[in-house]
């Protein structure tokens, strides 16, 4: 019999008043287990904290860190794993994951979420190899938008927005996910965030001294959407920066969606942050035709 993946907690293991029921995904840094809650007989979706580089698992139960010197790092991935608890509790919007209960045990922390049966946008454009539908993506992107405007209306920013941290529920309604990235704009900006997604972070992401903002989110909300038409990530923002080889939105599949939808793709990814849309209300309003898209920036001034 093979062993359980990365040694998560065994089938009928009580958590607090939940009992796990079936692991269902698992990430970088914790893994997600289906659960009933044994009051009312809910199911729950509960995710452990147990980063996959440091992290082991001891007499079954308990976690520990592999070598004690990354005793500091696996303490301040818990405290960021909090965060997000914390987070998420003060978020309440019907595209949000809702959090219902965050508690320590095992010398971990848990986070338990309602469960939302559905498919992972990731997996969907891999399966689908892109070429999703308009109606799919007006179906996705305009709840998502309002959902992160309420986001950056609290001051936080995502900074890992991509198809994998995307639910759709039945009949395509989405969820955001993992907000283990959040971001707490200060009183003077921004600055680098701890994660990058090559294809779906934009430049500023890469650099201590850039600022992120919502214009952060709002390039990886538009990488996205090509993603789902073109069914694989843009290239990174570090080679656009070099040499920007992306054929516009607008002029690659032209025939095949609507002005509106591309021309706020190419919006949404303009390398510069300065000369996208400010907010995701903007972006929002562009793919719902409500307002006009700013001409593309003239090319860039010749050096020297």
């Amino acid at each position: 019999m093979s062993a359980r993946p990365r040694d998560s907690l065994p089938i009928g293991t009580v958590l607090d008043c939940y009992r796990i029921t079936k692991l269902i995904g698992s990430g970088g840094f914790s893994l997600i287990y289906l659960a009933e809650d044994e009051d009312n007989h809910d199911e729950v979706a509960i995710k452990e904290y147990l980063p996959k580089r440091f992290g082991t698992r001891q007499n079954g139960l308990a976690v520990a860190v592999l070598q004690e010197d990354k005793y500091e790092s696996f303490q301040r991935g818990r405290r960021l794993f909090y965060q997000e608890a914390r987070v998420l509790t003060t978020l309440r919007h019907p595209n949000i994951v809702h959090v219902r209960n965050c508690f320590l045990a095992n010398n971990t922390a848990y986070l338990v979420m309602n469960y939302e049966p559905g498919k992972n946008l990731g997996r969907y454009i891999k399966k689908r190899q892109g070429g999703l539908s308009t109606n799919f993506l007006m179906t996705v992107f305009p709840p998502l938008l309002d959902a992160l405007a309420l986001i950056h209306s609290r001051q936080h920013l995502h900074l890992d927005i991509k198809p994998s941290n995307i639910h759709l529920r039945p009949g395509g309604n989405p969820l955001l996910l993992d907000f283990g990235a959040v971001y707490h704009l200060d009183d003077i900006g921004g600055k680098k965030a701890q994660v990058v997604t090559p294809g779906f972070s934009p430049i500023e992401q890469y650099y201590a001294s850039a600022r992120v903002g919502p214009y952060t989110d709002v390039y990886a909300v538009g990488a996205t959407m090509r993603a789902c038409i073109e069914g694989k990530p843009p290239p990174s923002a570090v080679e656009r920066h070099a040499h920007d080889a992306l054929v516009p939105a607008i002029d690659a599949f032209g025939r095949r969606y609507p002005r509106e939808i591309l021309e706020s793709v190419d919006w949404a990814m303009r390398i510069d942050a300065a000369q996208r849309p400010q907010s995701a209300d903007a972006l929002r309003d562009a793919l719902l035709g409500r307002i006009q898209i700013p001409r593309d920036p003239p090319d860039a001034e010749p050096a020297g």
